[in-house]
C-alpha cells in the first residue's frame, strides 16, 4: 500500500498474525512489544496465551493487571483491553483468539468464562508456549486441528462452565451494542444511544461506563476496528473498509488499526492471506 508503513514506529516492536482457511474463528498471534501501547480494543473472542519474557501491564474489566514471565493470559470475549510493556526489554508473548462458537465446537462445552485475567503457572505457561509454537508451524489441517484441541484442553480447568455462567450485561446494553454494530459508518449521538437503553443521556453514559469501563465512543471505535479487521481478512481494500466502518479515510484506518492491533492494515492482510 503506497505511503503506508508496514512496521511499528520502533524497530524493536514486531507482531504477526496467522489464520488458516479450514478453521474459521481461530487466529494465532505472536509478538515482541517494547514501546508500543495498545489502545482499547476487542477481539470478540477468547484471548488465551502465555508470556515468554518481560512484563505486560494491561487494563481489563476496569482494573490494571500485570502479566510477568511464565504467566497465562485468560481473556473473555467482548472485553476491551489495552497493553504496554513494564520492563525496558518489553514483553514477548504468544496468543490464540478463538471465537465462542468455535471454542464450544472444539472443546464440546459452551459458555466458558474466566474469572482471572492472569495466572502465574510456570510449568503450564511453558507448555502452552510450546503448543502455540507447534500450532503456528502446523501446515497440515489434521495436524493443526489436533494441536488446536490439545492447546484448548490446557485451559479447561481454568474455565468456569455454564453452572457458574458469565455475568450478563443488562439487556438494554446488549441492544446498545447491537445499535453500534449496525451503525458503524454513521455518526451516532449520545441521545440516540440513551433512547435505545431507555435512559436519560448522561445517566446512560454513567451506567455504560460502569458496565464496560469505557465510554460509548471508545466502544464504538473498538467495534469499528474489529469489523475492519474482519473485512481485511476477507480481502477487501483498506480504502473501502475505512468508509464502511465510519473512519475518516485510509490514513485514519491505518493509525487506529496499528494502535489497537500492533500492525498496519496492509501488513495484517499480507500476513493472514499470504
Amino acid at each position: 500500500m503506497q505511503g503506508v508503513p508496514d512496521r511499528f514506529d520502533d524497530a524493536f516492536d514486531a507482531a504477526q498474525f496467522r489464520q488458516v482457511a479450514h478453521r474459521p474463528g481461530v487466529e494465532l498471534y505472536r509478538a515482541h512489544i517494547v514501546r508500543h501501547s495498545f489502545d482499547p480494543h476487542t477481539h470478540e473472542a477468547y484471548g488465551l496465551g502465555a508470556i515468554e519474557s518481560g512484563v505486560e501491564r494491561f487494563r481489563y474489566r476496569g482494573s490494571d493487571h500485570l502479566a510477568p514471565p511464565d504467566s497465562l493470559v485468560l481473556m473473555n470475549p467482548d472485553v476491551l483491553h489495552t497493553g504496554h510493556a513494564v520492563t525496558a526489554e518489553g514483553w514477548r508473548y504468544r496468543m490464540i483468539y478463538v471465537e465462542p462458537d468455535a471454542a464450544a465446537d472444539i472443546v464440546g462445552e459452551p459458555g466458558w468464562w474466566f474469572d482471572e485475567a492472569v495466572r502465574h503457572d510456570p510449568r503450564r505457561a511453558r507448555r502452552i508456549t510450546a503448543r502455540l509454537d507447534a500450532l503456528w508451524h502446523a501446515r497440515e489441517p489434521l495436524d493443526f486441528d489436533s494441536q488446536l484441541h490439545a492447546l484448548l484442553e490446557e485451559f479447561r480447568d481454568h474455565a468456569k462452565t455454564p453452572r457458574r455462567a458469565r455475568p450478563e450485561a443488562p439487556k438494554r446494553f446488549a441492544a446498545v451494542l447491537d445499535c453500534l454494530r449496525a451503525r458503524l459508518s454513521e455518526r451516532v449521538t449520545l441521545d440516540e444511544l440513551a433512547a435505545v437503553a431507555e435512559l436519560s443521556p448522561f445517566h446512560f453514559l454513567r451506567q455504560f461506563r460502569a458496565q464496560y469501563h469505557v465510554t460509548p465512543q471508545q466502544m464504538l471505535m473498538a467495534l469499528r476496528l474489529h469489523e475492519a479487521k474482519r473485512l481485511l481478512a476477507a480481502g477487501l481494500a483498506p480504502a473501502r473498509i475505512a468508509a464502511d466502518t465510519g473512519l475518516t479515510d485510509q490514513a485514519h484506518l491505518t493509525r487506529a488499526f496499528q494502535r489497537r492491533y500492533g500492525v498496519t492494515p496492509a501488513r495484517y492482510q499480507k500476513q493472514i492471506r499470504g
